[in-house]
């Protein structure tokens, strides 16, 4: 802040001339003492520079009856997974209340390397909201995967000093971590001392301290109580994830309270436009948090000043001088709906998006997967005994079931009648051609084929089906369309999704993927599909890093193993 700037906030802040904006006679929230405060909040650029007292502005907004709230905190998500580029993202959340996401970009970057991270930062500097990016950590997750890049820590340290960067994002190959692997060692010492974001689920005991003193500081997998409250003694800040398939914040509710929330904050970490224009977003987070008991002033702090604290940014997180004017007018703190929202001292309206300067996306045409028929999706064995994935509704975390399927002329047939279709992946990077496939348990279809290149995180191609023809229809017609979701009955495509930015973001507005995605949920459920994000949960029976089962280009894996099944 230049000289003359500082000297205006301190003359506005004195009352000595008008503020730049002052938001007239509402009841700030105070997050420190927990009490509803009358008074004017005196803006003065982008910052906070009086409150609790009068004030004249150049511009005013009449606040009174109404309840300003700092602005909410995603503190852990990756905006690919909405589905919309962050220009979208940042038009679809931000008018929500949602004035900073901390994201990590590891869904582009495992499609397109660095060229990804880049265009998000270049994208962080444009947007209404305050995007931050955390370098992305784990490109590919594991060994086990093929991805369209693979991001070493040489090549993330000339990035780590960047404006828009914290730190290193979610380490998802918690067992490269406690089994020294060289390559999470380089990254881990080439970060150590700045901010470094965890991913474990499940992980205790012994096991967990050496994680977390390896310097990870914050994490979101906790799925219950009792796993939450032994990372926070053992120091780490949680984030209570309520996504659009882990929907953790029922299980986590109980540790909402006044003398937890300093440590906890909240992320979405993957949540698609139809989930954020049914339900909400952060503040679809708070108001149920709210619902299930947890105390208001337990709750705002999770959402803004905790989570500010969390990953060090200090400027943020309370209605208070010198703070980033980040506000949320709502009526009342039960039901949160936003009324208004002030982002960096800006009034958030569309004069503001239309305002904001939008880059080029990346990473067109990517899917480059070789030509699959039906014959392909034959699983040989001459053993009845057969390792199913178990879906676990609400949750990532699988069950590794097995089930006897007995072989018919060399192959295991899907069998509807016991929820048992097939599944698999088929590399698109064009690197190796690699296919595997399996079984799965949970989605209720009973016909057709569902197909995604949103397939966490190494985004190949993922098709469930029961019909070979249908599967085959299905992964060719993603080539077709630069990736995104389909649907398939009979030989015909009932709906399909296209995201043409690395076959994971659409170029439409949020509006439009949001009606196309209704389209394709309701197709879904016409093959008998009975999970309500069925794309969201195919995603994630991918990713090797969640217990127990899971299914790459490489085969089954058994997680708890770390290893691919023989």
């Amino acid at each position: 802040m230049a000289r003359a700037e500082l000297a205006d906030v301190i003359a506005q802040g004195r009352g000595e001339v008008r503020a730049d904006l002052v938001l007239k006679g509402g009841r700030v929230f105070d997050l420190v003492t927990g009490e509803l405060v009358v008074g004017d909040v005196a803006i003065c650029g982008e910052t906070i520079v009086g409150v609790f007292e009068e004030y004249q502005g150049v511009r005013e907004i009449d606040c009174r009856g109404k309840i300003l709230v700092p602005g909410f905190i995603d503190t852990h998500l990756h905006i690919e997974s909405s589905l919309v580029t962050p220009f979208e993202f940042d038009r679809c959340v931000c008018p929500r209340g949602v004035t900073t996401a901390i994201c990590d970009p590891h869904e582009i970057a495992n499609v397109a390397g660095l060229v990804g991270i880049r265009y998000f930062l270049d994208a962080s500097a444009r947007t209404v909201m305050d995007i931050r990016v955390q370098l992305s950590s784990c490109v590919p997750s594991t060994h086990m995967e093929t991805t369209g890049a693979r991001l070493e820590a040489a090549d993330l340290v000339p990035l780590m000093d960047h404006p828009r960067v914290i730190g290193l994002a979610e380490f998802m190959n918690y067992p490269g971590v406690i089994h020294r692997d060289p390559g999470c060692m380089a990254k881990l010492e080439a970060f150590r001392g700045r901010h470094i974001d965890g991913h474990a689920p499940l992980l205790s005991g012994r096991d967990l301290n050496a994680y977390i003193a390896a310097g990870i500081r914050t994490e979101h997998e906790a799925t219950s109580a009792a796993e939450a409250i032994e990372k926070l003694r053992k120091g780490m800040r949680v984030l209570i994830r309520e996504g659009s398939v882990s929907k953790d914040l029922h299980a986590l509710a109980e540790i909402i309270t006044e003398r937890h929330s300093p440590y906890i904050a909240f992320c979405t970490d993957d949540r698609n436009p139809l989930d954020i224009a049914e339900h909400g977003h952060l503040d679809y987070v708070i108001r149920t948090a709210i619902a299930l008991g947890a105390a208001p002033l337990a709750v705002y702090r999770a959402a803004s000043l905790s989570a500010a604290e969390a990953f060090g940014l200090k400027d943020r997180g309370l209605i208070a001088p010198g703070k980033r004017a980040d506000i949320v007018v709502i009526q009342d703190l039960a039901t949160c709906n936003a009324e208004a929202v002030i982002c960096g001292g800006v009034v958030v309206d569309d004069a503001a998006f239309a305002g904001r300067k939008v880059i080029e996306p990346v990473a067109r045409h990517s899917v480059k997967a070789r030509r699959i028929e039906p014959a392909h999706f034959r699983t040989a064995g001459n053993r009845g005994e057969t390792h199913v994935i178990g879906i676990l509704p609400g949750k990532i975390i699988t069950e590794h079931l097995i089930e006897e399927i007995t072989p018919e002329n060399g192959d295991k047939r899907p069998d509807v009648a016991r929820d048992l279709v097939k599944i698999a992946v088929i590399e698109r990077h064009g690197v190796n051609g690699n296919m595997a496939t399996g079984f799965v348990r949970g989605f209720g279809l009973e016909r057709g084929a569902i197909a995604s290149t949103v397939c966490h995180d190494h985004h190949n191609i993922a098709v469930v089906g029961v019909d070979y023809n249908d599967m085959s229809i299905a992964a060719n017609r993603l080539g077709e369309i630069e990736g995104g979701f389909v649907v398939v009955l009979d030989g015909k495509v009932l709906a399909e999704v296209a995201l043409p930015v690395a076959g994971l973001m659409s170029l439409e507005p949020f509006e439009v993927v949001q009606a196309a995605l209704v389209k394709l949920r309701a197709a879904a459920r016409v093959l008998g599909v009975v999970l309500e994000e069925p794309f969201l949960q195919l995603a994630f029976l991918a990713l090797p890093v969640i217990p127990h089962l899971k299914i790459t280009d490489f085969g089954m894996v058994d997680v708890d193993r770390f290893e691919v099944i023989a």
